[in-house]
This record gives structure tokens, sequence and C-alpha cells, in this order.
């Protein structure tokens, strides 16, 4: 199945995304340099079972409501950093979490990855 260019373009950008990081869909739109937010989030209903969906999320740091704990599972696995407080665990923690769209940065360290999983429900 052939997929529509923009489809595409937020796949190719999503499999970019290093683990433990993410992008808010405005971020991908950003990126690929057309569309917004709500055309991320269609493409990544449509077609994301087949890329690392976790990654993106909302700006908020939170997953689809549908999926918040399969989203969890892969954020605790990756040492993605977690918001502590009355959302600990339910969020991901932006400012240290969002990926700037340079391969390979994030400043990830072994220590850091184990730090942000402490954050994870037991």
């Amino acid at each position: 199945m052939e997929l529509p260019h923009f489809a595409e373009a937020v796949l190719d950008i999503v499999d970019q995304i290093p683990a433990g990081m993410v992008l808010a869909y405005g971020d991908v739109a950003e990126l690929i340099g057309q569309g917004g937010p709500r055309q991320v989030g269609s493409v990544m209903s449509r077609y994301g079972s087949s890329v690392t969906w976790w990654r993106v999320i909302r700006a908020s740091g939170e997953a689809p409501q549908r999926l918040q704990d399969e989203a969890l599972a892969h954020w605790c696995a990756e040492g993605t950093a977690l918001v502590r407080g009355a959302l600990a665990g339910r969020r991901v923690d932006m400012k240290r979490a969002r990926w700037d769209g340079e391969a390979g940065l994030g400043g990830r360290t072994e220590t850091s990855a184990r730090r942000r999983a402490e954050n994870c429900p037991r």
C-alpha cells in the first residue's frame, strides 16, 4: 500500500526519534514544514501502529487516552523522563524528554535513564 506523501513524511520523522525522547504532534508538523498537530494525529491514528507511536504525544506530555497504559510501559522501558506529583508516571516531562530533531542528541546516559525510570509506577 502506498502512503500519501504527508503520511510518509510523518512516519519518517517518528522513526528517527531516539528511545527515551518524544515529540509533540505539532513538533512533527514543524519538522516536516507542513500540516499541524491535528493532521499529524490523524496520520498517527491511521498509520502509526507500524512505528514507535508512543514517542509522539500531546504537547501536555500525555498519550492519547486509550493508549496511556501501553505508552507508559514503553516510556518506562526506555527511561523516558516522566513528571512527578499528582500525575506521576502518567505524563512525560516535555522539558527533559522533548527531542530537538537532531539525530543522536538528547544527552542520555545510563545514570539519567535509571533516574528517569524511578518515576515509573511499580
